[in-house]
């Protein structure tokens, strides 16, 4: 699903944030990419869903060198990726629905079929009843339970989060973890950045670990 060949990427002379990182995510996986701050995670992330574009190397999703698509074709790459950040980047003045339901209204989707969509998905994280609510309205575990809604709604075959669990109490962590695996046990391939030790423990998956942007241990 992912597979990156000595991966660069600086940001002026003294300022490397990957530093000649190979490593290669199985589809289907559940990974953790992990380590202290400023070890090229968020990076990381970023030259996947194609944000940034690395100063040298390949990055190779679901077969697609990245670094090589056209501007135009940007967005088709990012329809079969779904991002979940740690600040959850909702919509205030717009509805669950409305924040969960963009992108497809972007595709040109019926409104009849986004509100079905919208309702199985958000279904799915246990906020349906929630439909008509506003971000503020929401507890914090209920608004980063809307955001992985919405990162779903188009149902990816790769799904990335970094540090989704930040803003949670241990507890909720654990829950939003918990979906996670739901997530990817349907087949979604899951690529999970977090510094969060004990979460990964819980959960027993694969790690990959960051230092100085470089992999350290994988």
């Amino acid at each position: 699903m992912i597979q990156t060949f000595h991966v660069y990427m600086n940001y002026g002379r003294d300022n490397i944030a990957l530093n000649d990182v190979t490593l290669e995510i199985d589809r289907g996986e559940f990974v953790f990419l992990t380590g202290p701050s400023g070890a090229g995670k968020t990076t990381f992330l970023k030259l996947i869903f194609r944000e940034e574009v690395p100063s040298q190397g390949q990055i190779l999703v679901n077969g697609r060198n990245v670094s090589a698509i056209p501007e135009a074709k940007i967005p088709f790459l990012r329809r079969n990726i779904g991002v979940v950040f740690q600040d959850f980047k909702l919509l205030p003045r717009k509805t669950v629905f409305e924040n969960v339901a963009f992108v497809l209204r972007v595709m040109g989707i019926a409104k009849l079929e986004r509100k079905r969509r919208a309702f199985q998905i958000l279904k799915q994280v246990g906020l349906h009843h929630k439909m008509n609510s506003y971000p503020l309205q929401l507890s914090g575990g209920e608004q980063q339970r809307v955001a992985i809604a919405r990162a779903l709604i188009n149902e990816p075959v790769l799904l990335l989060a970094d540090e989704p669990t930040g803003n949670l109490d241990p507890e909720l962590a654990f829950e939003i973890m918990s979906l996670f695996q739901e997530i990817n046990a349907r087949g979604t391939t899951v690529l999970v950045a977090t510094h969060d030790r004990d979460l990964i423990m819980r959960l027993g998956k694969r790690v990959i670990l960051l230092e100085k942007g470089r992999v350290a241990e994988s």
